[in-house]
């Protein structure tokens, strides 16, 4: 049996929000008892790998070691001892130092990176668009432009990455789906054929083609079936488990 890796999403595939979707940790297993390869990716840089983990395994999904993150892909990017300011949470200041960044919030600065998060201030900004127009190198984890929850979504990363583009005339380097640095993070790890699943085109979908893998939308987020366009998925689900059963058969 040629065991060929899925790697799918999680907001808007496995949870929305606080709530997990129906089916999807059951999809999961029917996977891994075809003898499929399972793991996850996320453009949420707010939380850690292993709690991102954790939370799966609450729902009976084992994904240690098994969860790649876009403030992981962000990390990839720094040079060891680089002084990095970030804007995101303690897991991704916890994902910089983890790499050898040396996390900063004044001083000089080498690198600005910036995740998700929704306790930013003005004041906070401010500083990072000085640090940027001083020079330091500007990273966003992702630039995904809204954030969803179970019927509704909040600003994503992408709009507070778009506050510091605006304001400082410099376009980020962005890190996460479907970007280089995340396809090149998924192909080290993950190998040259496989799946990705998602409920975004224009993150899921271009990942996908980056990496030469198939692609399969999920309707159970952002993306409604008339969205689904460009690029074509090569298999659409109202969620992942009919997903996976189409594909399974």
């Amino acid at each position: 049996m040629v065991v060929v890796p899925w790697v799918i999403d999680l907001d808007g595939v496995v949870w929305l929000g606080d709530q997990p979707v129906e089916g999807a940790a059951a999809a999961v297993g029917r996977l891994r008892r075809a003898g499929e390869e399972v793991a996850f990716v996320t453009n949420n840089a707010s939380v850690a790998a292993i709690d991102v983990a954790a939370r799966l395994a609450a729902m009976d999904i084992d994904a240690e070691g098994r969860v790649v993150t876009s403030a992981e892909a962000a990390a990839t990017l720094l040079n060891p001892g680089s002084r990095v300011m970030v804007r995101g949470t303690a897991a991704a200041r916890q994902t910089m130092e983890g790499a050898g960044g040396v996390v900063v919030d004044e001083g000089p600065v080498d690198v600005v990176v910036v995740g998700w998060h929704h306790d930013f201030t003005y004041g906070s900004l401010a500083a990072a668009h000085q640090a940027i127009v001083g020079g330091a190198r500007f990273i966003a984890t992702n630039d995904d432009s809204t954030y969803p929850l179970a019927g509704r979504t909040l600003p994503g990363n992408g709009a507070i990455v778009a506050f510091l583009e605006r304001s400082t005339g410099v376009r980020a380097e962005v890190a996460g789906k479907p970007h280089r640095p995340m396809a090149e993070l998924l192909r080290a790890r993950f190998g040259e054929t496989g799946w990705v699943v998602g409920d975004r085109p224009e993150t899921d979908g271009l990942m996908a083609r980056q990496l030469g893998w198939r692609f399969g939308l999920v309707l159970s987020g952002i993306t409604t079936e008339a969205e689904a366009a460009d690029p074509r998925p090569d298999a659409v689900g109202t969620d992942l488990a009919d997903l996976v059963a189409q594909v399974l058969g």
